[in-house]
């Protein structure tokens, strides 16, 4: 039997044998967001993909329990599949690779961003980097104290072996800065956000860099321009372009510094991607009548499971935990 999918036929061993490649690679510890919105691409592409991919589950499902009991009395068998999983068939760049050549069969591409669980290399140079869910405080030199949120990394600047500032290479900082010395800068992408005094925040994700002026003033020098804030002040800007100043709400922005996600009228999409940040394991929205359903609430970071729960009940979502700890909503 063969289907048609995306001008290409495909058998229904060939399906077969992709979602067994897109399990195995959800199973894996380090899936990433863009391996996960792949997946959600090549699940969409027919029915025969759903059903494939339903089929290899539940027979992975029943195998599973006499596997493990197998390898639990076997200790030399049991040893043999560890060494099997690291080794380089069950390596990540063979789950990829696989995983590439059943994205091309399905017409899709299989992208990988920056960040996530994967360093990018500008980040194997960073001094300092928080992993998910981290946030760590550093005094970086007498006067600025500078916190890191998760899975943030930053190199040091140094001027006359005194830490003038940091590269903000990815995530989120917040900077709290006293009175009574030079500027301390921030480098994110393009453009330096730089203040002598007070408290500011920046964000750099996905190519868009957000700063945000809590207290006191800052400037934020860009190719295209410079931006002067003051509190309660933001400017967002990314490789081409600074927008202008919008006022904000400062507790809703430094939520995060008190263990808090603040949300006002935010498309659904874009709160499971925040979600996403702070827990370990990947959200993937699979009903794309909700993605841009607006959620306005405050949810906090130590209770995730509990606020992803009331989302699936707010817009009536079905939640499925698959292997690797991908959360499906659909």
């Amino acid at each position: 039997m063969k289907t048609r999918a995306n001008d290409c036929t495909v058998s229904t061993d060939e399906l077969h044998r992709q979602a067994r490649v897109w399990l195995r690679l959800l199973a894996s510890a380090d899936v990433t967001a863009a391996d996960a919105e792949a997946f959600r691409r090549w699940l969409n592409t027919s029915a025969a993909h759903k059903v494939a991919f339903n089929d290899v589950k539940h027979r992975w499902a029943v195998m599973k329990p006499a596997t493990g009991e197998y390898l639990r009395t076997r200790p030399k068998a049991a040893a043999d599949h560890e060494r099997a999983l690291r080794g380089p068939y069950y390596g990540r760049r063979v789950f990829l690779g696989a995983a590439v050549s059943a994205a091309a069969v399905a017409g899709i591409a299989v992208m990988h961003p920056s960040g996530g669980r994967w360093l990018s290399p500008g980040e194997w140079g960073a001094d300092d980097r928080t992993a998910v869910g981290e946030q760590r405080t550093l005094a970086l030199a007498q006067r600025a104290k500078v916190m890191l949120n998760t899975q943030t990394s930053i190199r040091r600047q140094t001027a006359s072996a005194q830490t003038s500032g940091i590269d903000l290479i990815t995530g989120e900082v917040a900077i709290d800065l006293q009175a009574g010395g030079e500027d301390f800068g921030v480098v994110a992408g393009v453009g330096r956000c730089v203040a002598e005094a007070g408290s500011f925040e920046v964000r750099h994700l996905h190519g868009k860099v957000r700063a945000t002026c809590i207290e006191g003033a800052m400037r934020v020098e860009h190719p295209a321009g410079v931006r002067a804030l003051r509190a309660r002040q933001q400017t967002v800007y990314d490789a081409a372009s600074v927008s202008g100043i919008a006022n904000v709400e400062p507790a809703d922005v430094s939520a995060w510094r008190r263990g808090e996600l603040v949300f006002n009228q935010v498309r659904l999409v874009d709160v499971l991607a925040e979600i996403d940040r702070y827990r370990a394991g990947r959200v993937v929205l699979m009903n794309d009548a909700a993605r841009d359903n607006r959620v306005t609430g405050r949810f906090l970071l130590a209770s995730l499971d509990a606020a992803l729960s009331q989302l699936e009940n707010t817009f009536d979502l079905n939640a499925r935990l698959l292997p690797g700890g991908l959360l499906v909503l659909s």
